[in-house]
């Protein structure tokens, strides 16, 4: 029988119990070959899956205890990337920040499983909505941070009277954050590029606070004072009846704004053929026209990123059933991102055509082994054939 412990005083369990326990290192090992086989599948992404594709070398309850030993955070995402970032950043990089919903209506709600308002498809709809920072330069394109959106506050909405949720921590903060772990990691960046979610007053005075510049899309009805005295007055207007058709770049102070920003319209045609028109803020009193909507415009490369995370990867492709499994299967997918888009770089292939390669090998294969199959089965398999099953 084990020799049995001495009790521990209340005063010291306290103390004991209030140390912080370091998280486990990352297995580097099962996410490699997590990441592998989201990058190599076409359907739902399970343990089983990945199990019977390794040839069952690794069990099915290893790879589920690996998705649910413990939760990876942006610090362990930083950790992986770091070493690329270091090599590739310069001073002219770009953070974008942008959000993301992936709709997963046939599973169960929880705290990051929730409804969100997705104005895509104008409607709200069940899934996960995660909010991401990705830096972009002539190199590469990296994953900086991703945060799922945790609607973990119930409440009663006072017109129907349904329990609904709602987050403790807004968008706008977790870009901040996101924000300031790039500069607390002494990333090379010089812009901040958002569209008008995250252009509010608070997220402008972080960023010049921080001595970084943004270029930020605003909505038209953004009231702006067109000098110093109309604001002194509080005469201000929506920015889209501001004089564009002399003044393409104007100096204005946005309401609540204590520092001039330049404001700029570009009209745009969209694939349909309708017109679109985008307005821009900036802190860099020193850009033009072309240079702001030139910066602006490699914000592309977050939508980029959404597209590939859940069209080559298999974002909300995986089954997994609790916060912490379903989380990492996330985090795996921004690493996964990674990965591809490194292969997309040594092998000058965009990641939609890799994906592409990967499939037709995969049916190559496939019909490699049918060939196999029909030699064993013989005459049998033949169209037509009149015989029976042994």
């Amino acid at each position: 029988m084990p020799k049995q412990k001495q009790p521990i005083s209340t005063a010291a369990s306290s103390s004991v119990s209030a140390l912080p326990v370091p998280p486990a290192p990352i297995d580097t090992v099962l996410l490699d070959l997590y990441t592998d086989y989201l990058i190599s599948s076409y359907s739902s992404t399970t343990a089983t899956g990945m199990s019977a594709s390794l040839d069952h070398v690794i069990s099915h309850d290893t790879i589920t205890r690996f998705l649910s030993a413990r939760e990876y955070t942006n610090k362990d995402l930083w950790k992986l990337v770091k070493p690329v970032i270091r090599q590739v950043e310069t001073d002219d990089g770009v953070l974008s920040l942008d959000d993301t919903i992936e709709e997963k209506a046939y599973t169960d709600e929880n705290d990051i499983i929730a409804w969100h308002f997705d104005h895509t498809v104008g409607r709200s709809v069940k899934g996960v909505n995660i909010v991401n920072c990705v830096y972009t330069n002539a190199h590469a394109t990296v994953p900086l941070g991703m945060v799922i959106v945790e609607k973990d506050v119930p409440f009663t909405d006072p017109n129907t009277g349904k329990t609904k949720r709602k987050s403790s921590v807004t968008k706008n903060e977790i870009a901040r954050d996101l924000i300031g772990a790039t500069i607390n990691n002494q990333v090379k960046w010089s812009y901040v590029l958002a569209d008008s979610w995250f252009s509010s007053q608070e997220n402008m005075e972080f960023v010049i606070g921080k001595g970084r510049h943004f270029v930020f899309a605003l909505k038209s009805n953004r009231t702006a004072a067109i000098n110093l005295e109309q604001k002194r007055k509080g005469v201000f207007q929506a920015v889209e009846s501001l004089d564009w058709e002399t003044q393409p770049v104007q100096m204005v102070y946005l309401k609540g704004m204590n520092v001039p920003v330049k404001v700029t319209r570009q009209i745009f045609t969209n694939e349909d053929g309708t017109t679109g028109i985008l307005y821009l803020a900036t802190d860099d009193l020193t850009l033009g026209y072309t240079e702001i909507t030139a910066i602006y415009q490699k914000r592309w490369k977050v939508e980029e990123y959404h597209k590939s995370i859940k069209t080559n990867i298999g974002l909300a492709k995986s089954p997994t059933k609790t916060v912490t499994s379903q989380s990492n299967h996330f985090f795996a997918s921004a690493v996964a991102y990674h990965k591809l888009e490194r292969l997309s770089h040594a092998t000058k292939t965009n990641q939609f055509a890799l994906k592409a390669k990967l499939y037709i090998k995969a049916l190559q294969a496939s019909q490699r082994e049918l060939t196999r199959l029909r030699e064993i089965a013989g005459a049998s398999y033949s169209v037509g054939f009149s015989g029976g099953f042994a």
